[in-house]
């Protein structure tokens, strides 16, 4: 089998590469990524010998479609996916996550693709306090970023209705571990906690989050792609619910650091208050997560203390 990853040189690509590698061996692979700041070769080094690497927009149609052929199924992880940064500047977000993602469509037509697995993400469902978002439920963005990844879940699966190509959506809660760039917030607070760097916390940091190790999602995303209908959605979380604030501390005391390094800044513009996600639909495929909360966070934690050298120089 050949498979296509977009975006394979960012965080949740990266790691479902290695995912893949282990699982299927033999495997071909080409990654298509543009190589913008949080998408990095070095995240591939080790692995250049083992797959096609190709530099290139997925806004591009001929690179597109030069990295397509003669694959049998598309990854499309490649997004723009930090809140901030799509309020500070929508358009990045606008360009690359819509039409992006309608440029690999289009393509997709043309090719005798076998699945097209598109990834998104919880937040397109908005906030909620008293009960978790099923698939079934509308969706609700509250920020730039959630509103094109909204965007192009509908336009991925109007290519299904439309022109049958077989797409399939998964939606995760909040991933976490190794690779992911240091503006999101769990590797921000591990590497300001270990330079001794104050951790600033949105608002009043009681915000809830579900997190997911990043290898139980690509487990959730292989399910689905071998076993999901296409046309469908699939919600992948772990129904690890915590605050903010509870996350900071557990990193601080892991670390054995003071939390007098935390310190409360000014909330963040149309900030959710909780993400929570069902996920009796994946469950009936046979996926559930492996990794426990505290021990995912202790191997995030040791990661990112193993390997200054990865980011070291972004810091810098």
């Amino acid at each position: 089998m050949k498979i296509l990853v977009t975006g394979g040189a960012g965080f949740i690509g990266t790691n479902f590469i290695r995912y893949w590698l282990r699982n299927y061996p033999n495997s071909e692979i080409t990654v298509l990524d543009k190589l913008t700041y949080a998408g990095r070769r070095e995240n591939l080094q080790d692995l250049l010998d083992r797959i096609q690497f190709i530099q290139g927009d997925i806004c591009d149609r001929k690179i597109v479609s030069q990295a397509m052929t003669g694959c049998d199924w598309v990854f499309h992880f490649a997004a723009e996916s930090h809140v901030d940064r799509s309020i500070e500047n929508a358009g990045d977000f606008v360009r690359t996550n819509i039409t992006g993602t309608y440029t690999l469509l289009e393509a997709t037509k043309e090719e005798n693709i076998d699945r097209f697995i598109h990834i998104s993400t919880d937040e397109v469902y908005g906030s909620t306090l008293a009960r978790s978002f099923s698939e079934r439920d509308p969706l609700a963005p509250s920020s730039p970023y959630s509103a094109t990844k909204a965007g192009s879940d509908l336009l991925a699966l109007s290519y299904h209705t439309t022109h049958g190509l077989p797409v399939v959506v998964t939606r995760s809660s909040n991933n976490y571990g190794p690779y992911q760039y240091p503006e999101k917030m769990i590797p921000l607070m591990i590497l300001n906690s270990l330079e001794h760097k104050a951790l600033p916390v949105y608002g009043d940091g009681k915000n809830i989050r579900d997190w997911l190790y990043v290898e139980d999602n690509c487990a959730g995303i292989d399910t689905v792609a071998q076993k999901g209908t296409c046309g469908e959605i699939y919600n992948l979380a772990a129904q690890n619910e915590f605050e903010n604030i509870e996350i900071v501390r557990k990193i601080l005391k892991i670390l054995d650091k003071p939390e007098d390094l935390i310190t409360f800044v000014r909330d963040r513009p149309g900030h959710d208050r909780r993400y929570s996600l069902q996920t009796d639909k994946v469950a009936e495929l046979g996926w559930k997560p492996k990794v426990s909360f505290e021990e995912g966070l202790q191997k995030t934690v040791s990661w990112y203390c193993d390997h200054e050298d990865w980011w070291k120089p972004i810091r810098n």
